[in-house]
Protein backbone atom coordinates (compact mmCIF):
# COMPACT_ATOMS: atom_id res chain seq x y z
CA UNK A 1 0.00 0.00 0.00
CA UNK A 2 1.29 3.41 -0.95
CA UNK A 3 0.86 6.10 1.68
CA UNK A 4 0.66 9.67 0.42
CA UNK A 5 0.39 12.98 2.25
CA UNK A 6 -3.34 13.11 1.58
CA UNK A 7 -4.09 9.85 3.42
CA UNK A 8 -3.28 11.04 6.97
CA UNK A 9 -4.75 14.44 6.08
CA UNK A 10 -8.12 12.73 5.71
CA UNK A 11 -8.26 12.33 9.51
CA UNK A 12 -8.19 16.10 10.12
CA UNK A 13 -11.88 16.86 9.46
CA UNK A 14 -12.96 13.61 11.10
CA UNK A 15 -11.01 14.22 14.29
CA UNK A 16 -12.16 17.84 14.39
CA UNK A 17 -15.81 16.82 14.28
CA UNK A 18 -15.30 14.06 16.82
CA UNK A 19 -13.54 16.46 19.19
CA UNK A 20 -16.45 18.89 18.83
CA UNK A 21 -18.91 16.11 19.69
CA UNK A 22 -16.79 15.01 22.66
CA UNK A 23 -16.55 18.60 23.91
CA UNK A 24 -20.33 19.03 23.69
CA UNK A 25 -20.80 15.82 25.67
CA UNK A 26 -18.29 16.99 28.25
CA UNK A 27 -20.03 20.34 28.68
CA UNK A 28 -23.45 18.70 29.05
CA UNK A 29 -22.17 16.22 31.66
CA UNK A 30 -20.29 18.97 33.53
CA UNK A 31 -23.42 21.12 33.69
CA UNK A 32 -25.43 18.17 34.99
CA UNK A 33 -22.79 17.43 37.65
CA UNK A 34 -22.89 21.06 38.82
CA UNK A 35 -26.69 20.98 39.01
CA UNK A 36 -26.77 17.68 40.90
CA UNK A 37 -23.96 18.74 43.26
CA UNK A 38 -25.91 21.87 44.21
CA UNK A 39 -29.04 19.74 44.67
CA UNK A 40 -27.09 17.29 46.83
CA UNK A 41 -25.77 20.09 49.05
CA UNK A 42 -29.31 21.31 49.66
CA UNK A 43 -30.77 17.87 50.22
CA UNK A 44 -28.38 14.88 50.42
CA UNK A 45 -29.82 11.86 48.62
CA UNK A 46 -28.16 8.52 47.81
CA UNK A 47 -29.69 8.49 44.31
CA UNK A 48 -28.13 11.86 43.51
CA UNK A 49 -24.79 10.66 44.90
CA UNK A 50 -24.97 7.56 42.68
CA UNK A 51 -25.78 9.72 39.64
CA UNK A 52 -22.83 11.99 40.37
CA UNK A 53 -20.55 8.94 40.69
CA UNK A 54 -21.72 7.68 37.29
CA UNK A 55 -21.25 11.14 35.77
CA UNK A 56 -17.71 11.35 37.17
CA UNK A 57 -16.88 8.12 35.35
CA UNK A 58 -18.35 9.54 32.16
CA UNK A 59 -16.27 12.73 32.52
CA UNK A 60 -13.10 10.66 32.87
CA UNK A 61 -14.03 8.61 29.81
CA UNK A 62 -14.75 11.74 27.77
CA UNK A 63 -11.43 13.28 28.87
CA UNK A 64 -9.58 10.13 27.79
CA UNK A 65 -11.51 10.02 24.51
CA UNK A 66 -10.46 13.61 23.81
CA UNK A 67 -6.82 12.89 24.66
CA UNK A 68 -6.71 9.84 22.38
CA UNK A 69 -8.31 11.80 19.53
CA UNK A 70 -5.78 14.60 19.94
CA UNK A 71 -3.02 11.98 20.02
CA UNK A 72 -4.38 10.49 16.78
CA UNK A 73 -4.29 13.94 15.19
CA UNK A 74 -0.74 14.47 16.48
CA UNK A 75 0.34 11.14 15.00
CA UNK A 76 -1.28 12.06 11.67
CA UNK A 77 0.78 15.25 11.54
CA UNK A 78 3.89 13.28 12.50
CA UNK A 79 3.06 10.78 9.75
CA UNK A 80 2.80 13.58 7.22
CA UNK A 81 6.16 14.93 8.39
CA UNK A 82 7.69 11.47 8.01
CA UNK A 83 6.28 11.17 4.50
CA UNK A 84 7.61 14.62 3.68
CA UNK A 85 11.03 13.48 4.93
CA UNK A 86 10.90 10.37 2.74
CA UNK A 87 10.53 7.88 5.61
CA UNK A 88 7.62 5.89 4.19
CA UNK A 89 7.98 2.79 6.38
CA UNK A 90 8.09 4.85 9.59
CA UNK A 91 5.13 6.87 8.32
CA UNK A 92 3.10 3.69 7.83
CA UNK A 93 3.71 2.61 11.42
CA UNK A 94 2.89 6.07 12.72
CA UNK A 95 -0.31 6.22 10.67
CA UNK A 96 -1.28 2.75 11.89
CA UNK A 97 -0.76 3.96 15.46
CA UNK A 98 -2.91 6.98 14.72
CA UNK A 99 -5.72 4.74 13.50
CA UNK A 100 -5.42 2.52 16.58
CA UNK A 101 -5.59 5.58 18.84
CA UNK A 102 -8.73 6.74 17.05
CA UNK A 103 -10.23 3.25 17.29
CA UNK A 104 -9.66 3.15 21.05
CA UNK A 105 -11.20 6.60 21.39
CA UNK A 106 -14.29 5.51 19.47
CA UNK A 107 -14.68 2.34 21.53
CA UNK A 108 -14.47 4.45 24.69
CA UNK A 109 -17.17 6.65 23.21
CA UNK A 110 -19.30 3.56 22.69
CA UNK A 111 -18.81 2.63 26.36
CA UNK A 112 -19.69 6.15 27.50
CA UNK A 113 -22.92 6.00 25.49
CA UNK A 114 -23.77 2.65 27.12
CA UNK A 115 -23.27 4.15 30.59
CA UNK A 116 -25.41 7.14 29.65
CA UNK A 117 -28.21 4.98 28.27
CA UNK A 118 -28.17 2.73 31.34
CA UNK A 119 -28.38 5.77 33.64
CA UNK A 120 -31.36 7.10 31.69
CA UNK A 121 -33.16 3.77 31.87
CA UNK A 122 -32.71 3.71 35.65
CA UNK A 123 -33.96 7.30 35.88
CA UNK A 124 -37.04 6.49 33.81
CA UNK A 125 -37.81 3.16 35.48
CA UNK A 126 -39.98 4.91 38.08
CA UNK A 127 -42.15 6.33 35.32
CA UNK A 128 -42.71 3.01 33.52
CA UNK A 129 -45.85 2.15 35.50
CA UNK A 130 -47.38 5.56 34.84
CA UNK A 131 -46.67 5.36 31.10
CA UNK A 132 -48.20 1.93 30.50
CA UNK A 133 -51.51 2.09 28.69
Amino acid sequence: MELTLTTPALLFPTVSLILLAYTNRFLAVAALIRKLAAQYKDEPDKNIAAQIKSLKLRVRLIRDMQMLSIFALFLSVLCMFSLFSGEELIAKYIFGSSLISMLISLSMSFREIQISTHALSIQLKDMDDDLKI
